[in-house]
């Protein structure tokens, strides 16, 4: 599958990441192993262990990276296990790990998976497809009370509580099904014209995509781990697109930094230039956070 990929915030992550010299570098959600590209390209000594929970994704990164073959390992598995991962590698410590949270263009635009409303599909949602469970459950199984904290959380949406209510409704008279008819009944639970520069599902859908994958309890965990996993001066940039994620990372970061454990080499998050804005608008809300291990 061929598709236009831009890697954000691509020159500023991998400058950051490889300028300490390091050798072995870790992309722990390589997708469709855009930025692991550059990395590999930036030196002939680097080596670069890739890891994704999507397996179609994995295909996509294999093929991309094939111009460098025998310089680089990919591995299904979450980016909280990036410990065993480098275990199964014979690693100890490595000199930089590159975390880009949130969906990846390939999940978006294949509808059979569930993640855009811009198409109709059966309510998947799954990063991995081998875990058992999919949007569909999260929608037509929750608690009402459930529902609503969950899109209130993850998704930021003042309307949570509507939003579950009328979920809880229209289930009632049949199960919810597809990308499309959730979106209009969320769509229909929220004043006309309230959310004018997006769709009004958005941020529904990214609480339930959050809640099928569980992407904050990974990540917390994933980065508890990172300080233990990084050579001295060994570096972890993440990118984050959402508020959610962002706090976590500025927060761990600055947990560490007081334990003397790392030191945050960006105090203000690093943000799109105009002309990535142009390029590939929707990096508008990417923010890159980048720590040294002391």
């Amino acid at each position: 599958m061929q598709m236009l990929h831009f890697p954000v915030l691509l020159k500023e992550s991998v400058e950051m990441l490889t300028s300490n010299g390091g050798k072995i570098f870790v992309d722990a959600t390589v997708g469709l192993g855009g930025h692991a590209y550059h990395i590999l390209s930036h030196r002939e000594d680097i080596y670069l262990i890739g890891i994704d929970k999507d397996p179609y994704a994995l295909e996509e990164a294999k093929k991309r990276l094939s111009p460098f073959e025998g310089r680089f390992s990919l591995y299904q598995a979450d980016y909280e296990d990036i410990d065993e991962v480098l275990k199964a590698e014979g690693i100890e410590k490595v000199d930089g790990i590159l975390m880009d949270l949130g969906v990846s263009m390939l999940q978006l635009k294949t509808p059979e998976r569930g993640f855009s409303f811009k198409e109709d599909a059966p309510l998947d949602m799954r990063m991995n497809p081998q875990q058992k469970l999919t949007a569909y459950d999260v929608v037509n199984r929750y608690k009402e009370k459930d529902l609503a904290r969950i899109i209130k959380e993850y998704g930021e949406e003042r309307f949570a509580y509507r939003i579950a209510k009328a979920i809880v409704s229209a289930r009632r008279k049949k199960p919810i099904e597809t990308t499309r008819e959730l979106a209009e009944i969320v769509e229909k639970a929220i004043p006309k014209g309230f959310y004018k520069k997006i769709h009004p599902a958005t941020k529904t859908f990214q609480a339930i995509r959050i809640e099928v994958n569980k992407e904050l309890w990974h990540l917390k965990n994933a980065l508890l781990k990172i300080p233990h996993l990084l050579n001295p001066k060994g570096r972890i940039a993440v990118i984050s697109f959402h508020s959610l994620e962002d706090r976590i990372v500025k927060h761990t970061f600055r947990h560490f930094e007081r334990e003397g454990l790392l030191e945050v080499l960006t105090k203000k998050p690093i943000t799109p230039s105009e002309e990535e804005l142009k390029q590939n608008p929707p990096s508008r809300s990417a923010k890159l956070r980048v720590a040294q291990r002391v």
